[in-house]
């Protein structure tokens, strides 16, 4: 089979959205929401929840992790102190309350175990939470609709979106490696193989910080080793290889590059993402990053002049 970029073939699937999957969304939606009404003839009690301020103290001084603004709070939730939770019953809108309490012997903050503290409250608002129904008050409450009928047009028209966008992606990710799989005259480079599995390994590694986690503690879940992880990952780093190796040679051939302009909007839209300044990004933006960025701005290109040149089949 000879090198082939252009004229692919391929089929753009296609997804009926029905009305049991807009009723789907909408129900999950309804669970989702709670119908929020203040409350001002009464005190609070159990089941409500409050929006306050609190400030926490120890030994006289305010100590680090025990002030919010705003925070939410359910009474009855257990989810505070033990102790806290019943203060604040019988309060109403702008009191402020002082909350004393004792912090459990086995507290995951040892300079706190044990102790005495008060909390500073200030209550904001008191309010009862309840169920929605799928009616106009929930189309405007939550949908932002003036009427049922409108929101659930509305929410077929964006699942009809979801799913278009879903299967151009998936289009285009097949093209890419149908394109690759006619490089039979390419042989992987084994140490870029052996570097995209550590990559693989370190983009799981990353993810798996987030939950406190590490790799070896993956593979006591999991019954299994780091070798067996490399070696799982092996035929995804090889692909991956691949694909570069696709971009690069499609790149070429059709005198494709990243503009300095590319590499702007593209660093904009990282900063944009992770809500950062460029400023702030500058640390980070090293050869391995400068290439990173490279390389995602021609597997674009790269991909929409196949995508474009794609012949698609009913």
């Amino acid at each position: 089979m000879a090198f082939q970029y252009l004229g692919l073939r391929a089929r753009l699937e296609h997804v009926d959205v029905t009305e049991e999957e807009v009723n789907r969304q909408l129900v999950r939606l309804q669970q989702q929401s709670k119908r929020r009404t203040p409350v001002f003839d009464r005190p609070s009690q159990n089941g409500d929840e409050l929006v306050l301020d609190y400030a926490g103290f120890a030994d006289g001084k305010q100590f680090a992790g025990g002030t919010a603004e705003k925070q939410t709070l359910v009474l009855g939730s257990n989810t505070f102190i033990p102790g806290f939770e019943e203060q604040l019953l019988g309060k109403n809108p702008g009191d402020d309350v002082t909350v004393h309490v004792t912090f459990p012997a086995q507290y995951h903050a040892p300079e706190l175990a044990g102790k005495d503290a008060e909390f500073r409250c200030h209550i904001h608002e008191i309010r009862t939470t309840a169920p929605y129904a799928l009616d106009d008050v929930f189309a405007k409450e939550v949908g932002q609709c003036e009427t049922m009928e409108e929101m659930r047009e509305n929410m077929r028209k964006s699942l009809e979106n979801y799913y278009a966008e879903r299967a151009e992606l998936e289009l285009r990710d097949r093209l890419l490696r149908q394109a690759a799989d006619t490089m039979e005259d390419f042989t992987p480079d084994p140490a870029e193989i052996s570097k995209a599995v550590e990559e693989q390994l370190d983009t799981m590694s990353a993810q798996l910080a987030q939950n406190n986690l590490t790799l070896d503690d993956y593979c006591k879940f999991s019954n299994s080793t780091l070798e067996q992880l490399r070696e799982d990952a092996r035929p995804g780093a090889e692909e991956a290889v691949r694909i570069k190796a696709l971009v690069r040679r499609v790149a070429q051939a059709e005198e494709l590059h990243a503009h300095e302009e590319d590499v702007a909007q593209a660093l904009s839209e990282i900063c944009r993402t992770n809500h950062m300044t460029m400023e702030e990004l500058q640390p980070y933006y090293d050869d391995t990053f400068a290439a990173a960025v490279e390389y995602s701005i021609l597997l674009a290109k790269v991909t929409k002049r196949i995508r474009e040149s794609a012949v698609l089949e009913q």
